[in-house]
């Protein structure tokens, strides 16, 4: 099991970027739909028609998401947390997600990037 670490740096206020990690609506708009997702601890969500789905293990709003995430067929969960912070007027997200499986960490890796974090980033700077 590895540990992936990514950096985005998000021309947008922080509320923005909490939105669209944790507002269904914003989710199908940068692609994720369709999504069950809110940001309550506790609760569970589904990306992508259940592909990606988990729960909901800390939420502070504007700050940081923490969840609990399956791909697949996975044993066991990873942990995946959203750090968000604000930085010079820009709002920097920390992606970190333990226990990612050996064999899919260079798909997951990618997949952020192409499928989540630009996406959103590219939404929530055009409607900024």
């Amino acid at each position: 099991m590895k540990i992936l670490k990514q950096e985005y740096v998000i021309n947008a206020a922080p509320q923005k970027i909490w939105e669209a990690l944790t507002n269904v609506d914003l989710i199908d708009k940068w692609g994720g739909g369709p999504a069950v997702m809110d940001d309550k601890v506790n609760t569970h969500f589904k990306l992508w028609d259940g592909e990606i789905f988990g729960k909901n293990i800390e939420a502070i709003p504007f700050k940081k998401l923490k969840q609990e995430w399956y791909g697949g067929k996975w044993d066991k969960p990873s942990i995946l947390t959203f750090s968000i912070s604000e930085e010079h007027g820009k709002t920097k997200v920390t992606l970190v997600q333990e226990d990612v499986p050996d064999e899919e960490y260079k798909d997951v890796e990618e997949g952020w990037k192409i499928y989540y974090m630009n996406p959103l980033k590219e939404l929530v700077e055009k409607e900024n």
